[in-house]
């Protein structure tokens, strides 16, 4: 038996660690819906806008978009089991914490879809969910970027993906609609749908097993 008479280190992020809690092929089915979400949002953002003033448009806005946010938690399920930023309590923290925002901006997508329910008084404060799970996703993406776990183009394109709320908010605030959801809808496109298909076909690049 051998005895250590020096402290043992402590862990940092950079750290290695025990193979991800999650293998390839998981990890495609992940990215698969995180495709399938997007397009969703997308194509509702290029056809009824996201913005429409009719109860039908609402309706598909508000469920795309849902459909969109299962796919973000798709997206989150790859990245905790892989330790994507980091393995402290904090690196690991922000990802249970957006979990939490997304959770509430997601009830609010489907409750909101409904017509009885639109004006109801308990969805105004859940609303600010949105764009708070948004942001949290936005800070997400540069954890990755920085901590370095996930490779090549896993590495960077969640930091592209992710920066959705600070391109389409302003493009929405400033041009406002059409352009804004042409705007908003191409950068799904390019950010959040690429990255799901980086997921299903360079699965490994993120850590996760053969």
């Amino acid at each position: 038996m051998t005895i250590r008479t020096e402290p043992i280190p402590a862990r940092t992020d950079d750290a290695p660690v025990v193979a991800a809690r999650i293998s390839a092929g998981p990890t495609r089915a992940l990215g698969a819906i995180l495709v399938a979400g997007t397009l969703s949002w997308s194509a509702a953002m290029f056809t009824v806008g996201n913005n429409p003033t009719d109860s039908l448009g609402q309706t598909i806005t508000d469920l795309t978009g849902g459909a969109f946010q299962l796919g973000l938690f798709a997206l989150l399920a790859v990245q905790l089991r892989t330790g994507a930023t980091g393995t402290s309590k904090v690196a690991r923290g922000m990802l249970y914490v957006e979990h939490v925002l997304l959770a509430v901006a997601t009830v609010w997508s489907f409750l909101h879809a409904i017509p009885s329910l639109r004006d109801s008084a308990f969805l105004v404060p859940m609303d600010v969910f949105w764009p708070l799970s948004m942001l949290g996703m936005f800070v997400i993406g540069l954890k990755i970027l920085f901590t370095g776990r996930w490779k090549g183009a896993a590495r960077v394109w969640p930091s592209v993906a992710e920066s959705w709320a600070v391109v389409s908010v302003p493009a929405f605030a400033i041009a406002g609609d059409p352009v804004a959801d042409y705007v908003g809808g191409a950068h799904l496109l390019i950010g959040y749908m690429l990255l799901g298909l980086i997921l299903v076909a360079r699965p490994t690049l993120t850590g996760a097993r053969p």
